[in-house]
């Protein structure tokens, strides 16, 4: 069984690293992860928005 490639630069992952190939491309992805570009995109309900306008928010 092969090694998934690591979803920062492709190569071949490690075991020590798993998923990842490297120290720096886990470093990487930590990285992204604390300055928020990784996002779980979400749809505000119409009744939300309007409920958070009548609190003064």
């Amino acid at each position: 069984m092969t090694a998934a490639p690591c979803p920062i630069c492709k190569k071949p992952g490690s075991t020590e690293y798993r998923p990842f190939c490297s120290r720096r491309c886990s470093d990487v992805d930590l990285q992204r992860w604390l300055v928020g570009s990784y996002a779980i995109p979400v749809e505000e309900d119409e009744a939300d928005s309007l409920h958070d306008e009548d609190d003064g928010n």
